[in-house]
This record gives C-alpha cells, structure tokens and sequence, in this order.
C-alpha cells in the first residue's frame, strides 16, 4: 500500500511495500528512493524535490503508519473535504478555479464532520442544493507554502449526487469562475488541465469500488 504525496506536479510515495508501479517509477534516473525515516533523511529528500530535475520520490518503511507520521510532523497539517458530485445523467460536476478545472472542496471547519464540510462547501463554491451522499471515495494530498510554512492538506472525497436541473452559481470570492457538468466521454479535455491529484481522484473513482479498495 501506499500514500502519494504531491509537490506541484512531483509525486512523492510513502510506502510499506513496492509494487509493479513503484518498482517502474524507480527505474527513473531522476527518481529517489530511501528506506530510512529519520528527521534528517527526511530532509534530505524534502531538499532533493526542490531541483528541477527530480522525477518522484519513494520513501519506503515496513510500518506505513509510522512512515506517514514521521513524514507529516514535517508540516502543518490541513484537513479539507469534497466532492465528485454526479446528476442523473451520470455527468460530473467541475469548477473552473485560477485557470484549471477542479472539484469543489474546502477546509474542515471546527466542530464538523467531513461528510458535512464536503456537502457544505459543494454547496457554497456550486450553488447546488439537495445534495446526497454516497460514499467516501478516498483521499488525496499535496503540499503548499504560505507565510513561511509547509502545509500538508490531506483532502478526503465523497460521492455525492443531485439533479442536473438547479442553477449553477461559482463562488466568485472562491475565484471560481466557471462551473459545468461534464459526460464522461468528454472528460478528456479537462482532465488535461487540471491538478494531478484531481485526476487521480476523478480516475479512482471512474474506475469504481475494486480500484478503491486497492488505493491508500
């Protein structure tokens, strides 16, 4: 199993096991593997993601739980939440947010459940109503700089549907300036100028629940 951590478009895998994928990932000239999780290891690799020419890192320990938690305490850490929202047509719901397309998602708020804070913020950065939850599709996680910090935001994504006949409305303040339903068949587009952690999220969740089950 394992977490794939993005920094921008550079995926970092922390991992207990290497599977066919990583194991082709490693093959890379420009790709750092390391089996070693202490303070300056992990700084080490942390310095290697900011060249230009690294390609992906594999962080690699027998115990994932103490691999993620010794590579999180290296930042501040961000809970948010949303959703791959689906109307009766099957068609996918996404925004349009500083020159990429996106899905809908925002920060936990203290003292909600994320299932509320992904139906919460579908609804503001939409305008959507009567939304139903489904099921929780997985999550994803990359890293940020502001204000002198790290950030680590682990976004956790839910299945959610509604009718395709309300009025969609981008929370401007959001920088949102376009919102649409997509079919599936014409997903190709966007999905060339999106986040790769959004693809990956859109892609695990087209591919249904035996892929889910498969995925950290």
């Amino acid at each position: 199993m394992y977490i794939k951590i993005y920094f921008d478009n550079k995926p970092v895998y922390l991992c207990n096991e290497i599977d066919e994928q990583l194991n082709e990932i490693l093959h890379h000239p420009d790709a750092v593997f390391m089996d070693e999780i202490s303070g300056p290891a992990i700084k080490s690799l942390l310095h290697e993601i900011h060249k230009e020419e690294f390609h992906a890192g594999v962080l690699w320990h027998s115990d994932l739980d103490m691999l993620k938690k010794a590579f999180f305490k290296h930042f501040k850490l961000i809970e948010a939440a949303g959703g791959v929202v689906q109307n009766e047509k099957k068609e996918l719901l996404l925004i349009y947010r500083l020159d990429k397309w996106d899905l809908p998602k925002g920060k936990l708020e203290k003292g909600e459940t994320l299932e509320e804070c992904a139906v919460r913020e579908v609804e503001e950065e939409t305008g959507v109503s009567n939304l139903v939850l489904k099921k929780k599709i997985g999550e994803t996680y990359h890293t940020y700089n502001a204000f002198g910090k790290h950030f680590l935001k682990t976004s956790h994504w839910y299945q959610l549907t509604c009718k395709s006949k309300q009025a969609l409305v981008p929370q401007t303040e959001e920088q949102i300036t376009e919102i649409k339903w997509v079919k599936k068949e014409e997903l190709k587009d966007p999905m060339s100028n999106t986040y790769p952690s959004i693809a990956d999220i859109i892609n695990q969740f087209l591919a249904g629940p035996a892929k889910l089950k498969s995925l950290v």
